[in-house]
């Protein structure tokens, strides 16, 4: 009885609910009054056709226009409601304005250093390349005075980040999709706790959609409460808006400003194996230290007053050399964000341009396999050109649906030569590319549209840093530890099952 009333009172249901309640009176509404009159009919259909020729017009993934011209065509009523509600990726106006009105203020901060960039200009012109596009796209510079680590497992960084938050001595920010109340987060709450009563600023911030089932309801009343700084973003209401589509899907830590976390790893049990969900959850993550931990800073403190603008002061969160010792160099750092507020897609161009660069090979972990033409041309191009590339999926799902859209693409990769391995063990939840040993990234961005388009995202570009030989320690072991997928295994799936798969595929950009 207790888990029903649970389940009944809980807030995503009871929202879900009224929207759900929404949505069908304005659609039956809508068709009410296009039956009442043939002239209203036709034009709802006419009104259809134009919103497909403005949806074809924009410069928009092809993917995404022909999904929604689709279901727009084939119930027109329906479609351009939804389309209306849903579809505008970037209509969200007013957080646009006060997110580039920040990024303006921050954005003389963030020059690039001359030195830096003829420096990496000098030792590879692609990657230069590859760098400036970034800069250009998102404002963030290349770095050097800054060392990477990588954590092979989700175990590790929370051991790192619970060392680091507990070394704190002038401010910590924390932005994260998935907070959840455990082992993980308690162990966390309680450093943060502490440093608040020294003294420390702390600040944390979360997605409420990634924590409405999980989080009570006004849990940042309760952290305000211990002396922690909390805004929500995004605040899930039950009215229906586009808006809801994006989510803050970072993973940002910062401590002092000369030390920064990221990667895929969010506050929850699961992701440190503590509570078991989907058999062995393995993620990964980075933390850096030096001078481009700024650029980190720089996001959480963009959104931090994009959500609520209070920081007039931005340059005293630098970075703070430790007792005044240099930051030590490793290779070439480059953190930079993705924002679903503009039309440039950072982190598929990031993708794709690791890809295209490859010589030798490209690994990749991936939870989620749902992507576009141009990255599905790019994979099979390398891998015709003679390049090694090879990407780890799950075995065990978290979701089914989406398991069976990223299968659906196996047939075409395999084909091409790629090769795909599930990890046996269980949920692969890390998003990284490594190529040639040389240039890689670790972030939070999945190989979906909801994650290349409608979420806000962060990674890390690193050239030549030792962080690279971890990752390809852990590609190695990790291709050892997983099921590689053949062409008889596809050949072997069930015609109801790719009769399914064709459907998902279609309106997957949608989901």
């Amino acid at each position: 009885m207790k888990n029903i009333l649970k389940i009944i009172t809980n807030r995503l249901i009871i929202v879900g609910l009224a929207l759900l309640l929404q949505l069908t009176w304005v659609v039956i509404s809508m068709y009410k009054v296009s039956a009442y009159s043939n002239a209203v009919g036709i034009l709802m259909v006419v009104l259809g056709i134009v919103v497909v020729m403005r949806i074809v017009s924009k410069n928009d993934n092809p993917a995404y226009k022909l999904a929604w011209s689709t279901l727009i065509l084939a119930v027109p009523v329906f479609g351009v409601t939804l389309y209306l509600l849903f579809g505008r990726k970037n209509a969200q106006k007013s957080m646009r304005v006060k997110g580039d009105r920040i990024h303006k203020i921050l954005q003389p901060e963030l020059t690039q250093d001359a030195e830096v960039f003829d420096r990496l200009l000098d030792a590879d012109s692609s990657v230069a390349k590859q760098s400036r596009y970034i800069s250009s796209s998102t404002g963030f510079p290349v770095y050097q005075n800054t060392t990477a680590e990588y954590f092979p497992i989700g175990e590790a960084y929370f051991e790192a980040l619970k060392r680091e938050l507990l070394a704190a001595k002038h401010f910590i920010f924390m932005e994260y999709f998935i907070v959840e109340c455990g082992e993980m987060w308690d162990s966390i709450l309680d450093i943060l706790i502490q440093k608040a009563k020294e003294g420390v600023e702390v600040r944390f911030m979360y997605d409420d959609m990634g924590c409405i089932m999980i989080l009570p309801s006004r849990y940042e009343e309760k952290l305000k409460a211990y002396g922690i700084e909390t805004r929500v973003f995004n605040p899930f209401v039950p009215f229906l808006s586009m808006v809801m589509n994006n989510r803050d899907h970072r993973k940002i830590a910062v401590i002092d400003g000369h030390t920064g976390f990221t990667g895929g790893i969010n506050l929850a049990d699961e992701y440190i194996n503590v509570k078991v969900v989907h058999g062995h959850w393995k993620d990964t993550g980075i933390m850096l230290k030096g001078e481009g931990v700024w650029s980190l800073t720089a996001m959480f403190l963009e959104m931090w007053n994009t959500v609520k603008a209070t920081d007039t002061d931005f340059i005293k969160y630098r970075p703070i050399r430790p007792e005044g010792a240099a930051f030590a160099t490793d290779g070439f750092i480059q953190p930079y964000g993705d924002s679903p507020l503009d039309t440039e897609c950072v982190g598929e161009s990031v993708y794709l341009n690791i890809i295209n660069r490859a010589r030798r090979y490209v690994y990749i972990f991936t939870p989620y396999l749902i992507t576009d033409n141009e990255m599905v041309t790019a994979l099979t191009l390398a891998a015709k050109s003679g390049v090694d590339v090879r990407i780890v999926t799950p075995h065990i799902p978290d979701k089914k649906f989406v398991f069976l859209l990223t299968r659906s693409y196996y047939p075409q990769l395999l084909k091409a030569g790629v090769r795909i391995m599930e990890y046996t063990p269980g949920f692969i939840h890390a998003k990284c590319f490594l190529c040639d040993d040389e240039l890689g990234t670790v972030g939070t961005i999945n190989m979906d549209y909801r994650s290349l388009y409608l979420h806000f995202e962060c990674g890390v570009l690193m050239y030549r840093c030792q962080a690279l030989e971890q990752m390809k320690k852990d590609f190695m072991e990790t291709f050892d530890a997983s099921t590689e997928i053949t062409n008889e295994f596809c050949d072997a799936t069930p015609w109801y099952t790719r009769a399914m798969q064709v459907v998902l595929k279609l309106f997957a950009p949608l989901f």
